[in-house]
């Protein structure tokens, strides 16, 4: 019981340091802005003429859905080679070859 209610502190704790480790967000600048968007301000930066040769298919609303949807993409992958790690270590371990349904 004392190592599970361990094992969620540091879970919780993982969650919410982070959070108040976050510096201040300036005025006029979105929260959850990445490298792509400081990439295109200094790109615009040094040369103000520039002008992107590709557009996105779809553009998300917000910042959030970004986020969002990036999140999600990177638990789906998680999962995927979770789930293939998983299944070839238990094949290995058992001695079969049969292959995956």
């Amino acid at each position: 019981m004392k190592k599970n209610l361990l094992l969620l502190l540091a879970v919780v704790s993982l969650t919410l340091v982070p959070l108040w480790m976050t510096h201040p967000v300036k005025e006029g600048t979105d929260a959850f802005s990445g490298a792509d968007a400081q990439a295109e301000t200094l790109i615009t930066k040094i040369r103000p003429d520039y002008a992107p040769w590709a557009k996105p298919l779809w553009e998300p609303p917000s910042g959030e859905i970004e986020s969002l949807l990036f999140g999600v993409q990177a638990a789906v992958g998680a999962g995927l080679i979770g789930y293939c790690l998983g299944f070839y270590r238990g094949r290995r371990l058992s001695g079969t070859k049969q292959r995956p349904s």
